[in-house]
């Protein structure tokens, strides 16, 4: 079997965000829960929200599009040694897609307001799912580097050093 050699994605929205440069921007969600930010679907995917406004968290996947560079092993801003990409949440990878976990606020026609933003403003949204506790959370004791290291993410924000 082979892989194809692209596989096309299209913007279904944009984040509408303070942050418009990466320099102080949160690194993670869990990192500024009461940060506000918005998305704004193109009119062709509105339909698409229907019943949404039923979930208090949101799965957003989003194209790191301001993020020119894609490596295999990266110095996460957790940490100060140099880790395989794929044990990290770090902007530099392949296809550069990102996971933002948000709380949904509220819907205005096509617009969502949520809170937790660590998204650069204009970012594009690739896809958006409900967030179900039932599917969604794992009990796991292993989480590989990021142990002991999580409690200083809301101290932690972004630079340039991904981009």
């Amino acid at each position: 079997m082979t892989a194809p050699d692209t596989i096309e994605c299209r913007p279904i929205g944009l984040v509408h965000s303070r942050f418009t440069a990466v320099e102080g921007m949160p690194i993670q969600t869990a990192g500024a829960p009461d940060e506000p930010g918005r998305i704004e679907l193109f009119p062709d995917y509105a339909a698409g929200l229907k019943d949404i406004e039923g979930f208090d968290y949101l799965i957003v996947l989003t194209h790191f599009h301001r993020c020119m560079q894609e490596r295999l092993e990266v110095t996460p801003f957790l940490d100060t040694a140099a880790h395989g990409v794929f044990a990290t949440r770090a902007p530099a990878r392949p296809n550069r897609i990102g996971l933002s976990i948000v709380r949904l606020m509220s819907v205005e026609g096509r617009t969502l307001h949520f809170s937790g933003n660590d998204m650069l403003d204009q970012t594009p949204v690739l896809d958006i799912k409900p967030y179900v506790p039932r599917f969604d959370v794992r009990d796991t004791q292993r989480i590989g580097w990021f142990a002991g290291r999580v409690d200083a993410l809301a101290q932690v924000r972004s630079d340039d050093r991904m981009g």
